[in-house]
C-alpha cells in the first residue's frame, strides 16, 4: 500500500476542499493517505512517503503564498529528486502562470509530475473535484 501525503496552504478554503478531494481519490484508490498543512511539513517528513500531492493558490502576482507554503516547499525541494509528485491549486485570475512555473521548478528539482496539475478558478467546481480525486488516485 502506498503512502501519500497531501500537502497545501489554503487561504479561502478553496485549495482545502481541493485538497480533501486528492486525499478522498487517493484512499479510494487504495492508498494510505494523509493531509497536512504547510506549516506542518518539512524535508524531513518527504522520506516517509511513496508520493506527494503538494496544493497551493495563486497569490499576488501568480505566485506561491509566500509566508508558509513557499519557504516549505523551498526547504524540500532538494528532497523531490525521484519523487512522486502532484500539484494542484485554485486562483481568482491570471492566466495559470503560476502553476507552469511551480510544474518547471518541479522538473528542475528532478521531481516526477504522476499526472496533469489541477487548478480550479475559485471554488473547485464538480469537474475540478473530480480531477482532484483522479489526481489523488494517480499517486496511489
Amino acid at each position: 500500500m502506498k503512502k501519500v501525503a497531501v500537502v497545501f496552504w489554503s487561504g479561502t478554503g478553496n485549495t482545502e476542499a481541493m485538497a480533501d478531494a486528492v486525499l478522498k481519490g487517493a484512499q479510494a484508490a487504495g492508498a494510505s493517505a494523509e493531509k497536512i498543512t504547510a506549516s506542518a511539513f518539512s524535508a524531513g517528513d518527504v522520506a516517509k512517503y511513496d508520493a506527494i500531492a503538494f496544493g497551493c493558490p495563486a497569490m499576488g502576482s501568480e505566485q506561491l503564498e509566500d509566508s508558509e507554503f513557499e519557504p516549505m516547499f523551498d526547504s524540500v525541494k532538494s528532497s523531490l529528486s525521484g519523487k512522486q509528485i502532484a500539484l494542484f491549486g485554485s486562483y481568482g485570475w491570471g492566466e495559470c502562470e503560476w502553476m507552469r512555473n511551480w510544474e518547471d521548478d518541479c522538473r528542475s528539482a528532478g521531481a516526477v509530475l504522476a499526472c496533469a496539475s489541477v487548478t480550479a478558478n475559485d471554488a473547485p467546481d464538480d469537474e475540478a473535484v473530480e480531477a482532484c480525486r483522479a489526481l489523488g488516485a494517480a499517486l496511489a
